[in-house]
């Protein structure tokens, strides 16, 4: 039976002895004893009652049982839902309901507060904590470490990644096995990646940046992983002498740099630095270059596409351009209101057409048909241009998204929460420019007459509904919100307003 993206990926490795994932202070884990693990997850799933096309949701800490997750759904032909781990359980209830879930796995921490969640659901739950224990893991101990792969097409689907919109109400952005393979083939070869290369791993696996990229990149290449559980400058450092190449968000460089360790002996072996989900400030660049002899090589992405652009692994790598279009991606800047492609130069809507884009919103319809074009087109809803030398130049973003250290958080989800505060008439959150985290988010409330929010207590109930990433790093009082003649907040004065409120 074929199942393209789990042969390709993963099956080809079976048996080998190499390093796969490098794990500091742990036992390194070898890509066959990773596959002998992840089969014995896909007994599991398959145990479980999951046939091919069935989703898994999975809010884990991560890790290398984690990963083996992701590949286990592959093999058995699951749709694979990662979700961020900072999400609460009244996020997560959107998520298992929407996707339709059969199984749902989180950390034992979480066990109590999602229960009611997934028996409501009818989702079944079990547990895998950052070490690779809980109910999952139990109950694969002494399953076969062989599993018959099931039979999948290139274009089922694979994975859900949720993201939103102005509205609120999250979408699951359907993802094929094309859709992933091909982007793995594209920019393994663009970016050079070999079985020689190791690569340091310090982003999280529930976003596509860390799971649909990093890690598919690597499998692809046959190289190996120094996996961290997350970012930590000191990590990083002591293990970056074994690394030849590194993927990471703005923040990681950013923090790399305050630390005088972090210089041209330390990173001399280096093949490559590439940095994206965020964009990257031209000082950043320039700093980067001058304390490494390295230029840190941008792309973009986005969840509905993975990547679509890159800077030249040969050739001029342009602070503040995003490159140019993947080989088997096409791209234009289109009218927003016509929809008519423009001349180079001038700003408009980014459309991106290829294998790479996904296969619409699960269960939104109009939603589907509102962004994805007949002819194949996908409108990103980013602003750019085309500079006169082909680059691609991101000057702003439709729909008002803030990324804050690599993390989407879109604004009427955070003032839906703020508007329901005791005091507060009506909010509006806004992306300013942050030294680490490119973006962070903040409040602009209006307060009801006579009245005086207590910002104190709308932080600590933000905290409560929202994942910490998208809570509001500063809170602030106006009298009134500006609005254009048609009544429509104008977030463009509050961010001119507000620039500064983060500057050193």
């Amino acid at each position: 039976m074929a199942n393209p993206l789990y042969d390709e990926l993963f099956a080809v490795h079976a048996g080998r002895d190499d390093p796969f994932l490098i794990v500091p202070g742990g036992t390194d884990v070898s890509y066959g004893d990773f596959l002998d693990l992840a089969a014995q997850f896909a007994h599991v799933i398959a145990a479980a009652g999951l046939r091919p096309g069935d989703r898994l949701a999975m809010q884990v800490e991560k890790s290398v049982a984690a990963l083996a997750v992701y590949t286990a759904c592959m093999q058995a032909g699951v749709v694979f839902l990662p979700l961020n781990t900072a999400y609460t359980a009244h996020e997560l209830s959107y998520f298992i309901e929407n996707s339709g879930a059969a199984l749902v796995l989180c950390d034992p921490a979480r066990h109590a507060d999602l229960a009611p969640v997934a028996d409501t659901l009818g989702a079944q739950l079990e547990t895998l904590d950052a070490q690779g224990q809980g109910s999952f893991a139990d109950k694969a101990e002494g399953k076969p470490k062989r599993f018959g792969t099931a039979d999948r097409d290139i274009d089922d689907l694979a994975a859900f990644l949720y993201t939103s919109g102005t509205t609120g109400r999250s979408k699951g952005a359907m993802l094929s096995q094309r859709n992933l393979l091909s982007n793995a083939h594209t920019l393994t070869d663009l970016w050079q990646f070999s079985d020689q290369d190791v690569l340091m791993h310090a982003l999280p696996v529930f976003h596509t940046h860390g799971l649909f990229v990093a890690t598919n990149v690597m499998l692809l290449a046959g190289g190996s992983m120094i996996f961290l559980p997350k970012f930590n400058a000191d990590q990083v450092i002591e293990n970056l002498p074994r690394a030849t190449s590194m993927m990471g968000v703005p923040t990681f460089y950013t923090r790399l740099l305050d630390d005088a360790r972090f210089d041209k002996e330390l990173t001399g072996h280096m093949r490559l630095f590439i940095s994206g989900s965020a964009p990257l400030l031209a000082e950043t660049h320039v700093t980067f270059e001058a304390r490494t002899g390295h230029r840190i090589l941008e792309r973009y992405g986005m969840t509905e596409t993975n990547m679509n652009t890159s800077n030249p692994y040969n050739g001029a790598r342009r602070a503040g351009t995003v490159g140019f279009a993947l080989p088997d991606v096409e791209l234009k800047v289109t009218d927003p209101e016509t929809g008519a492609e423009l001349p180079r130069g001038e700003v408009g809507v980014i459309e991106v057409r290829g294998p790479n884009v996904f296969q619409g919103y699960w269960q939104m319809p109009e939603k589907t048909a509102a962004e994805l074009r007949e002819d194949g087109f996908f409108i990103t809803g980013d602003l750019g241009r085309i500079d006169d030398q082909g680059y691609v130049v991101i000057v702003g973003r439709g729909k008002d998204l803030i990324i804050s250290g690599g993390y989407n958080i879109y604004p009427k989800e955070v003032e839906l929460v703020l508007d329901d505060m005791p005091s507060v008439l009506e909010s509006a959150v806004i992306g300013v420019a942050h030294p680490d985290f490119g973006e962070s988010p903040v409040g602009v409330l209006v307060a009801m007459p006579d009245e005086t929010p207590d910002l104190d207590a709308i932080s600590a109930t933000a905290r409560e509904q929202l994942a910490a990433f998208k809570c509001p790093r500063k809170l602030i009082v106006v009298d009134a919100l500006p609005r254009n003649t048609m009544g429509k907040v104008q977030k463009n004065i509050l961010r001119d307003t507000y620039a500064a409120l983060f500057a050193k």
